[in-house]
């Protein structure tokens, strides 16, 4: 038996463009993949902070990711998020590649958003983005963003001003207008993203123009959330899965809790948009939550193997 093919981030980079990337996830959910049906997300927490166990299988692929969230890494020059995936053969589950766990994270997650940004936005005009956050996935969702949509102007709204402005400069590399900024100047935006470990929300809701798009990809803990109880009750709400939403979601869980939504409210999910069964409503925010699922991983690692492995 042949051994495993090694991907390290240095070749998944390589390997795919977040464009290839986001088609990979539309071309799954057209093919008709069911992202309520695979198994939950497992959680374990240890002293250094979280193991998550994350198993899928699709058609004659199975795997699994083993991701480590240490909140602790970053302070010791170390990535917040560790960890690698297990490709298998899915009729025999051999093992077929291992990859870079935290640079699959990386890629899929911004893809992801960037689908749902495709579906939501309009395409007929550059957008202002606003984007929350200077950290690995900050910077994949603007690559993600600019695959898909042309951004008039790029607002970098970050925790520590030295990592926001690195960001706007990298944006200003890629030939977008790029300056760092403040919260309250989602009020001005077409597109805000939001990419942080924040467990408050980080911006006023009201201020959200309608025809805007939200999307929030920072947390799949409960108790946690980017974004305010108003600017969900104003929304059109998309998810990638109901079941992994209201599971995970506290984006949108806080708001149940508090009474202010129910589980209705949730408009759609993510294969409802690609498909074309659920067209976003005109004159309201549309605010896409993402917690991140197991077939994505599974859809991009098997993208990434085919494109890896010696013809």
């Amino acid at each position: 038996m042949s051994p495993p093919l090694l991907l390290d981030a240095a070749t998944i980079a390589r390997l795919m463009s977040p464009a290839a990337v986001t088609d990979v996830i539309a071309d799954v959910l057209r093919a008709g993949l069911d992202p309520d049906a695979g198994p939950p997300r497992t959680a374990v927490s240890v002293p250094a902070g979280e193991l998550l166990l994350m198993p899928a299988a699709y058609g004659p692929f199975a795997g699994v990711k083993v991701a480590g969230v240490a909140p602790g890494n970053p302070e010791r020059g170390l990535p917040r998020i560790t960890g690698s995936y297990l490709l298998l053969d899915g009729a025999d589950l051999r093992p077929l590649a291992l990859l870079d766990g935290a640079a699959l994270t990386e890629l899929r997650t911004p893809a992801v958003s960037a689908l749902a940004v495709r579906s939501l936005t309009p395409d007929d005009r550059p957008l202002r983005l606003v984007l929350f956050g200077a950290g690995p996935q900050a910077y994949g969702h603007l690559e993600a963003v600019l695959a898909v949509r042309e951004i008039a102007e790029a607002v970098v709204v970050a925790r520590g001003p030295v990592g926001g402005r690195a960001l706007a400069g990298y944006a200003r590399t890629l030939g977008v207008p790029a300056r760092t900024g403040t919260p309250d100047e989602v009020a001005g935006a077409d597109l805000v993203v939001c990419c942080t470990t924040a467990r408050e929300p980080l911006f006023d809701g009201t201020l959200v123009a309608p025809g805007a798009t939200v999307v929030a990809v920072g947390s799949h803990e409960p108790s946690a959330r980017e974004t305010d109880t108003a600017l969900v009750v104003r929304s059109e709400v998309h998810v990638e899965a109901r079941t992994a939403a209201l599971r995970e979601a506290g984006d949108l869980l806080v708001p149940i809790a508090e009474g202010a939504i129910g589980a209705d409210h949730i408009a759609g999910d993510l294969a409802d948009l690609v498909t074309g069964r659920r067209a976003p409503a005109a004159g309201r925010p549309r605010f896409f939550k993402s917690v991140g699922m197991a077939w994505e991983d599974l859809a991009v690692a098997t993208a990434l193997y085919k494109a890896a492995r010696p013809s």
